[in-house]
């Protein structure tokens, strides 16, 4: 049995990453871990907030936070009364990277479903911060799910890739159990101007052909340089359901110096999203 962790700050957009993962995942068997952390919002409380009153307004916080997760699966049991489903939810006094990373080790979590936007709700931010952090630091694949998106089968899945990573068999292996019921078609492409495969590369390609051998792959080549800008114009000229990337692990002074293409999909993405997070994990 997989398992999926769901965090939620109660907006609508979370909600909505509720029910997309409850809908693409009703096939199988799943334990889904609904989770609030609710340290930010004890000090976005209050202005008056104090040492005297610190205790009093965390325990209202965290009265409300149960109450909400409460409210959560009830609503689930009412859309969603799936057999194959497992529900837990997780209320925390931490902040929502850190708890996060704590249930990714302690439930060996396969998988977060999150929206890509919360309460903010900024129209210029795609993913949002939250959802930006966890996608950034969290060591588990991300499904972001963007605002408002209506469910729709995952039958056409685009997946960019340049070979010379050695893709983890784990979340391979998750990616095709996903669609795999679905009989999905995934065009893997690779976007350079260098057209010949490295043997490195023929090996990678060899090694995702094998680990997808449940679903229909076709193997592309984009000529260019431009990798933002050719994932953007395949999304838009293809009917594609969802869009799989690998996440590599930087520096902390790279990333400052030089966003990542995840950071600058993230501005004009409109389908789901899958990062995989290309880190070794038991299983």
């Amino acid at each position: 049995m997989r398992s999926i962790l769901i965090p939620t700050d109660f907006s609508d957009n979370a909600m909505n990453a509720v029910r997309y993962a409850l809908e693409l995942f009703k096939y199988e068997r799943y334990d889904f871990y609904i989770m609030h952390a609710y340290e930010d919002t004890i000090y976005k409380e209050t202005t008056n907030l104090t040492r005297e009153n610190i205790g009093k307004v965390t325990k209202e916080v965290a009265d409300r936070s149960a109450a909400e997760l409460d409210r959560i699966l009830k609503e689930i049991n009412t859309f969603s009364p799936n057999p194959r489903h497992k529900y837990h939810t997780i209320s925390s006094h931490n902040i929502l990277i850190d708890e996060a990373d704590k249930i990714v080790d302690e439930k060996n979590i396969d998988l977060i479903v999150m929206g890509t936007r919360g309460k903010s709700n900024d129209r210029k931010i795609t993913f949002g911060s939250q959802t930006l952090q966890v996608l950034k630091y969290v060591q588990c694949p991300v499904l972001a799910i963007p605002e408002k998106q209506r469910y729709t089968q995952p039958k056409h899945i685009l997946f960019p890739t340049n070979y010379l990573i050695p893709y983890k068999r784990r979340e391979l292996k998750l990616l095709c159990d996903m669609v795999a019921p679905y009989r999905s078609i995934i065009d893997v492409v690779y976007i350079s101007k260098i057209k010949k495969l490295s043997l490195r590369q023929e090996d990678n390609q060899l090694f995702m052909k094998e680990a997808l051998c449940k679903n229909e792959i076709n193997f592309k080549t984009i000529d260019s340089k431009d990798v933002v800008a050719s994932i953007e114009q395949y999304v838009n000229e293809h009917p594609i359901d969802m869009l799989v990337m690998v996440n590599t692990r930087e520096s902390f002074l790279e990333s400052f110096l030089y966003p990542s293409r995840v950071d600058q999909l993230s501005l004009k993405l409109n389908v789901p999203f899958l990062a995989m997070q290309n880190i070794k994990r038991d299983g």
